[in-house]
């Protein structure tokens, strides 16, 4: 059973960076597609991120485009999201998620097996 273990949540002021990362155990996760979902309160958990299984194909939510970077380091079995001049609108409970697929990126919430228990991040302005 794969399991996912998100940290560097935190609390930021505005135009601040932070580095999430979602480290794997039980299997590598060079096998997986990955993901990096937020929910906020009130509002339904959306993608932000996303990475195919080799790491060749990444997508982005139109919010975060130009800020958000995920990447991986499977030699660490770890998934990354390095967000840059972070807004309060990015306030949210950030999670990771993988689906064992070798096709392209996945967008699908729905789609993805395993979910990390998610991390805070708070913005102030």
């Amino acid at each position: 059973q794969l399991q996912l273990v998100e940290s560097g949540g935190g609390l930021v002021q505005a135009g601040d960076s932070l580095s999430l990362s979602c480290t794997a155990s039980g299997y590598t996760l060079s096998r997986y597609a990955m993901g990096w979902f937020r929910q906020a309160p009130g509002k339904e958990r959306e993608l932000v991120a996303a990475s195919s299984w080799g790491g060749g194909s990444t997508r982005y939510a139109d919010s975060v485009k130009g800020r958000f970077t995920i990447s991986r380091d499977h030699a660490n079995n770890t998934v990354y999201l390095q967000m840059n001049s972070l807004q309060p609108e990015d306030t949210a409970v950030y999670y990771c998620a993988a689906v064992g697929t070798r096709g392209g990126v996945v967008l699908g919430l729905n789609q993805y097996d395993y979910w990390g228990q998610g991390t805070q991040v708070t913005v102030s302005s």
